[in-house]
C-alpha cells in the first residue's frame, strides 16, 4: 500500500474535522432522521431523505479520512536538521526573475495544497522543479503556463 506525505499541522486538521464529524454532525443527524421517522410514512417524507442523504455523505466522509490518516506519512519538518535543501513541508521564499517579485510556498501534500493560502502540493509543477535544490540555487520551472524561472532565497523548517 501506497504511503501518502503529510505534514503534522495537515493530519491534525483532518483528525479535528473527523473528530466533529464523529462527535457533533453523526449524533444530529441521527437525532434528525428520528424526528423524521416520527413524521409517519417515510416515502414522502423529505425530511428523512434529506436526513439520510446527509448521514450518507458524512458516514462517506468519516471512511474517506480515516483512510488517508490510515495511509499517511507524517513528516514532522521541525524534526529534521535544517540543510538550506527543499525537501517536503519546508516553506521556501523565491524570487520570481521573470516578474521581479518575491513568493512564499510551503510544500504539502496532496490534500493539504491551497495556492491561496501559499500552500503547494509536492506533486505540483512548481514544487517537482524546487524538491532537491538549495538555498542560492536557480531554476527554470515548466509549467501549464510556461518555464518560469525562480531564485531561492530562504528554506525555512518551520
Amino acid at each position: 500500500m501506497n504511503r501518502f506525505p503529510m505534514t503534522v499541522q495537515g493530519a491534525e486538521k483532518l483528525r479535528e474535522e473527523l473528530d466533529h464529524l464523529k462527535r457533533v454532525e453523526r449524533p444530529r443527524i441521527v437525532a434528525a432522521i428520528a424526528e423524521a421517522r416520527e413524521h409517519g410514512d417515510l416515502k414522502e417524507n423529505a425530511e428523512y431523505h434529506a436526513a439520510r442523504e446527509e448521514q450518507g455523505f458524512a458516514e462517506g466522509r468519516i471512511m474517506e479520512i480515516e483512510g488517508k490518516l490510515g495511509n499517511a506519512q507524517i513528516i514532522d519538518i521541525s524534526k529534521i536538521d535544517y540543510t538550506g535543501k527543499v525537501i517536503f513541508g519546508v516553506t521556501v521564499d523565491l524570487y520570481d526573475l521573470d516578474k521581479e517579485e518575491e513568493k512564499t510556498f510551503q510544500i504539502v501534500g496532496d490534500d493539504e495544497a491551497d495556492i491561496k493560502q501559499g500552500k503547494l502540493s509536492v506533486n505540483s509543477p512548481i514544487a517537482r522543479g524546487l524538491i532537491g535544490k538549495f538555498e542560492g540555487d536557480e531554476v527554470a520551472v515548466d509549467t501549464p503556463g510556461g518555464t518560469v524561472e525562480y531564485e531561492i532565497l530562504k528554506v525555512k523548517h518551520i
